[in-house]
């Protein structure tokens, strides 16, 4: 679906996300993928596709429901796009099947591992069954006799049930009824490891379990059929006014609301008749076009927990950490900053440095103060329980929490009361703002002075998935960007205004849209003198039409223009009369492509910025971001070395230029570079 304005056309973002999904679901298609590994791709497939209707499918369902009283004022038809997106998902969807069903299951029998529905299972299995579900499953599955639609079940957000066809035995003629069981794969496990008379791993989903154990629920019964059903319901928190009154009490009374909120689609198993999807459409008054056709199990990112077994040649080789020595090879990580600035990638190097990091400060008898912004936090972190010794000991902590973080509102919560109740002052989300900037500083007296020591990241502090998530992190006590930085968190912190502008550092909400829009500007004018320009961006998403525009206009000026975008790219690329000078490209390999980069070539001085912030309308007008200049020469031209290795990389590139979307790159290079590896090998190389 392309907008045309004037000379300009843009991709939709919800058609963009889904071609950005389908890339995830070719790695589980790409047998070059080590098979465990493709079970895990389609689990993110599934889980981000739940997610996406949870909360876009779900905001132009209301934007359609409100009818004649928006659409005055909208861009587009919420029907048509629905329309639209619900054909895409479908014809994925029907991919996903053939992939699990064709490709995945076969593969699996010829590892000796096998799942078995309850129609392929032996005799010491069905007793192991019976057993399991009675000691088990039986006070969770809840089911339900639905009586001419005068019982009305309540289904949980996202959670499995079974749709069943029963008939009464002692009837003459008995009428068929249906009945509703619920999966309980919020109390157990997914899949369940059977006993085997043979050498094979036998597995069987919990579904099958349940399918199996129909006749001890509804004695009396004869069980004709069932068919899987999930209702996904709308996940946005509706908060009336964030200006006024208790925004963190309006937070909290949203989040109990989540999940009781209204449907937003059945998802349903496409083999069940067509007289029975009815009857569940009517009872759980949901629109036909809101209902989406799935093989016999849903919530598959379940998968992410499907049984391991030692065979290693079906699963990633181990990439081990590297040890970041120029920061861990003191007593006081400090000593080393001092020296020099450090620049890490992750998950390539171990997340330690930036764990000490906050341990060695809240240790240092000579800190007084630390800061730092918090928008995901992991359930257990070394980070936050450093900053309550420091407390302990006196030391001045300040954390901003971002509670409108979606989906982690209840555990950002959760800490902020935690960290309070530990004497650490707290401050939580500003009305209509997300603070998304990933930062800290440290305040440290030496010889009677205060020295800054800042921290500044492309992602969160959150030690868990800095494993999967590709993230920078820059140590540096650069007076220019600690002074600023300083300024920032004086902010966040009273709320005050800094009474000199940001100069080096480029903030959401003071400077960011203008030095960029200033930058590329540059680079076009440049480019209209017949001089060198140059624009590199990487990002998660690019979607705010304003600097769209830009590029198209700088591109159509001369300047060359290099995207790398893992996700929404609303920009059309590589097309002529528009976009010749841009060349789009997306990278989806083991690891989640996640920092941010702005490179400009600028009369060769190389202008780079890391950043938080992806090029969204929601990062550029209402976040505060931060993007940070990286000073060092030797620094950025590791950089420039690791986005050269994506530039060229030939394995997980794909294409997102006009008509040849999710098209794999090819190059006139007979060298593979797949860029992942090529940049762990670099950094041990540096090591």
């Amino acid at each position: 679906m392309l907008e045309n304005k004037s000379n300009y056309e843009f991709l939709d973002r919800d058609i963009s996300w889904l071609n950005f999904n389908y890339r995830v679901l070719q790695e589980a298609k790409d047998k070059n993928v080590p098979l465990y590994e493709r079970i895990k791709f389609l689990a993110i497939y599934s889980s981000n596709l739940g997610e996406f209707f949870r909360i876009r499918v779900a905001s132009h369902r209301n934007l359609k429901r409100l009818g004649k009283k928006t659409k005055s004022a909208l861009t587009y038809d919420p029907s048509q796009l629905l329309s639209q997106l619900y054909k895409i998902t479908n014809q994925q969807l029907i991919e996903f099947n053939q992939i699990f069903e064709n490709s995945i299951i076969p593969e699996l029998k010829t590892y000796n591992i096998h799942l078995l529905t309850e129609t392929e299972i032996s005799k010491t299995q069905e007793e192991f069954i019976s057993t399991y579900f009675k000691e088990r499953l039986l006070p969770f599955v809840q089911p339900v006799l639905l009586i001419k639609k005068r019982v009305r079940p309540f289904l949980n957000n996202s959670e499995l049930y079974l749709a069943v066809s029963l008939t009464a035995k002692d009837e003459i003629n008995p009428e068929e009824q249906l009945a509703v069981v619920k999966i309980p794969s919020d109390q157990v496990g997914r899949f369940i490891i059977l006993p085997s008379d043979s050498d094979k791993h036998e597995i069987i989903m919990l579904d099958d379990i349940v399918r199996y154990s129909l006749n001890w629920l509804f004695p009396g019964y004869t069980i004709n059929n069932s068919y899987s059903i999930k209702l996904t319901r709308d996940a946005e928190l509706y908060i009336d006014d964030e200006y006024t009154g208790d925004l963190l009490d309006k937070i909290k009374k949203s989040l109990l609301k989540r999940n009781i909120g209204p449907a937003s689609r059945l998802v349903y198993d496409d083999n069940m008749p067509k007289n029975m999807l009815d009857y569940f459409l009517s009872l759980l008054e949901i629109q036909k076009k809101d209902v989406t056709p799935e093989g016999r199990y849903h919530n598959n990112f379940d998968f992410f927990h499907f049984p391991e077994f030692k065979i290693p040649q079906i699963k990633n080789k181990i990439y081990k950490a590297i040890k970041y020595t120029g920061l861990l090879n003191s007593k006081n990580i400090f000593e080393n900053i001092d020296q020099r600035d450090h620049l890490l990638y992750f998950p390539f190097h171990e997340y330690e440095s930036v764990v000490r990091f906050f341990e060695d400060a809240a240790t240092d008898p000579n800190v007084t103060q630390i800061k730092l912004t918090q928008y995901r936090i992991a359930k257990k972190s070394r980070i936050m329980d450093a900053l309550v010794k420091a407390a302990s000991r006196g030391i001045n902590v300040f954390i901003f929490i971002e509670v409108k973080a979606r989906f982690d509102e209840a555990a950002n919560l959760s800490w902020g009361e935690e960290m309070e109740k530990k004497g650490i002052k707290v401050r939580y989300s500003f009305p209509g703002l997300k603070v998304h900037a990933k930062a800290a500083l440290v305040h440290k007296k030496i010889e009677g002075d205060t020295k800054l020591y800042s921290y500044l990241s492309t992602g969160n502090f959150h030690e868990q998935t800095v494993k999967s998530y590709i993230d920078y992190g820059l140590f540096t006590c650069d007076e220019r960007i600690c002074n600023e930085l300083n300024r920032f968190f004086n902010f966040l912190e009273n709320t005050k205004l800094p009474n000199i502008p940001f100069k080096h550092l480029l903030v959401g909400q003071f400077n960011l849209n203008d030095a960029l829009k200033e930058m590329i500007e540059f680079e076009k004018q440049n480019a209209l003198q017949n001089k060198p320009a140059k624009i590199i961006l990487k990002l998660n998403n690019l979607q705010d039409k304003e600097m769209i525009e830009l590029l198209y206009d700088a591109a159509q000026a001369g300047v060359k223009i290099k995207l790398l975008v893992r996700g929404i790219c609303s920009l059309v690329s590589g097309k002529k009369d528009l976009s010749e000078n841009i060349e789009g490209l997306s990278i989806v390999d083991r690891y989640l492509e996640h920092s941010r980069l702005y490179y400009f070539y600028h009369d060769g001085e190389e202008n780079i910025f890391l950043s938080s912030a992806d090029w969204m309308e929601r990062n550029l007008h209402f976040r505060i971001e931060i993007a940070f200049p990286v000073y060092d020469p030797i620094l950025k031209k590791q950089i420039m070395d690791i986005v050269n290795f994506q530039l060229l990389d030939n394995v997980k590139s794909r294409s997102i230029d006009y008509n040849r979307i999710n098209e794999y790159r090819i190059t006139e290079s007979k060298r593979k570079v797949q860029s992942q590896l090529e940049t762990y090998k670099y950094y041990k190389e540096l090591q």
